[in-house]
């Protein structure tokens, strides 16, 4: 349909007085004539031209550093498993043994700083244990701090110009997610980070407005993900669609920056964003961060527990529901209610009570409380294959329904509540109610708290001193001056 409709907006333009490469003459005219900042990737780009240090206000300066700490703790715990390992394989195969490129985490070698992008960035995101957005779209915005820390050392960048590529990634990445849910209509949210990763690697290249538009429009027109991602079974793709998503960002701005361009306008055109993927949005970037206005990083939610962003309160409600009863057996029915996009993302889909996949689990209402009640915590262990098929659990599951709540809807996305209630088998019925839980943007963390994080995350793959050492170099990012000095402490040796 969408297609028959493309083809007849064709048909009518050529019909129409005169044609130029395709279009009726008055429209040609009206889009040579159009402003240079009419289009939402010309002001994207223009905005990310002019954003510059002294724009950003020290308590942003100091979140742009603990979820790149966050994020790189993430990244360090999950690199001995499978998935990530075959993303590291591939972008060392293709080691640069000249010093240039980027460096792959967990290694001393480098590589090219889009394949260094998709492995750094699927060991960032692997566990979904790092920092978390919710608009009309949900996503992970920290996903593309691997495309800023590759293309920062590759152009031999200092650490400020990482933190504002850094900031910049973020606003764009959210600002688009607050504008329009796409995983409603099939698509990922990956696409999102097309732009944000794009505009954040061509700040790094100091690409002009012109070249940062085509970034954009190299990125979005080739690389739309689809949300089968993440329904059903998932696959071990869930932890790597956004890695991707900021490779091909990377890879987009190189070309940019050669001379290449994309189609346009592209998110506005007859076959651009708004008719194929999204809907149309608005988009105003006067009220984007900087000169005193507010940044979006600082309204990102970091996860207590790995899993799902939408399933966080519903562990720690499941917790509290388990204490007060006490014996489990004694529970003959439970309902987990929560908002239209928990039960979209966490709790519709028939896979979500017997997951078969880590993935799946991660992403499932129903395992992640039951997990929780049994074990009084979600640890990665939580997802192992013994886990997952305990038959205790598997039973108990069936007694779970989850349920949609407008009230809960209406709370989001400040909050992400849920509601667990229990039904007894003597019809007593045991219920808690959690709005958030610390890391929220409601309730963030301090310093302290992602040190502690860190740690965890990080200490058991290369001991407390090197953690240490990495966690000194990232609080005083604004004052390095060789961005390849972060990786040493890092490296994991096997």
């Amino acid at each position: 349909m969408q297609r028959r409709a493309f083809m007849a907006s064709l048909t009518a333009l050529a019909a129409g007085a005169g044609t130029f490469g395709g279009m009726g003459a008055a429209r040609a005219q009206k889009v040579a004539s159009a402003p240079a900042s009419s289009t939402i990737a010309q002001r994207l780009a223009a905005y990310a031209a002019a954003l510059n240090y002294d724009d950003l206000d020290a308590g942003t300066i100091e979140v742009v550093k603990t979820h790149t700490a966050d994020a790189l703790g993430c990244g360090i715990a999950a690199l001995g498993e499978k998935p990530v390992g075959i993303a590291r394989q591939v972008a060392l195969n293709y080691a640069s043994g000249d010093g240039k490129g980027a460096t792959v985490l967990g290694t001393q070698r480098r590589t090219s700083p889009d394949l260094a992008t998709f492995a750094n960035g699927a060991a960032i995101r692997y566990y979904d244990l790092n920092d978390v957005y919710a608009g009309k779209e949900i996503g992970h915005p920290s996903d593309n701090i691997a495309a800023c820390l590759a293309q920062a050392e590759a152009e031999g960048a200092n650490g400020r110009d990482l933190i504002v590529a850094i900031a910049l990634a973020y606003e764009i990445d959210c600002r688009l997610m607050d504008a329009a849910s796409i995983s409603s209509r099939g698509w990922d949210h990956p696409i999102f980070s097309l732009p944000a990763a794009a505009l954040a690697a061509g700040k790094l290249m100091k690409l002009d407005e012109r070249q940062l538009a085509e970034a954009v429009n190299i990125a979005l027109n080739g690389h739309l993900a689809l949300n089968q991602t993440r329904v059903q079974t998932m696959s071990n793709w869930k932890g790597l669609a956004d890695a991707d998503a900021a490779r091909n960002a990377v890879f987009s701005a190189a070309l940019a920056r050669d001379g290449l361009t994309g189609p346009a306008p592209i998110f506005e055109g007859d076959a651009g964003l708004f008719k194929q993927v999204s809907g149309p949005f608005s988009i105003d970037t006067a009220s984007f961060g900087g000169k005193g206005r507010p940044f979006r990083i600082n309204d990102c939610a970091v996860k207590f527990y790995p899993a799902q962003a939408l399933t966080q309160t519903a562990i720690a409600a499941g917790i509290d529901v388990a204490k007060q009863v006490g014996d489990l057996n004694r529970i003959a029915s439970m309902e987990i209610r929560t908002s239209h996009e928990g039960y979209f993302s966490a709790g519709m889909d028939p896979q979500k009570w017997a997951p078969e996949t880590s993935e799946t689990a991660d992403h499932s209402l129903p395992y992640v409380t039951a997990r929780a009640m049994f074990d009084g915590d979600i640890s990665l262990a939580s997802y192992r294959s013994d886990a997952l098929h305990d038959p205790k659990i598997r039973t108990f599951m069936q007694k779970i329904k989850v349920v949609e709540d407008p009230e809960l809807t209406r709370l989001y996305p400040k909050y992400y509540a849920t509601i667990v209630s229990a039904t007894l088998t003597d019809g007593q019925t045991v219920s808690k109610r959690v709005d958030d839980i610390p890391g929220f943007a409601t309730r963030p963390m301090q310093r302290g708290d992602f040190e502690v994080k860190f740690r965890k995350n990080a200490t058991p793959a290369i001991g407390q001193a090197r953690a240490g050492d990495a966690l000194g170099f990232l609080w005083s990012l604004d004052q390095q001056r060789d961005l390849s000095r972060l990786f040493a402490p890092l490296v994991v040796h096997t």
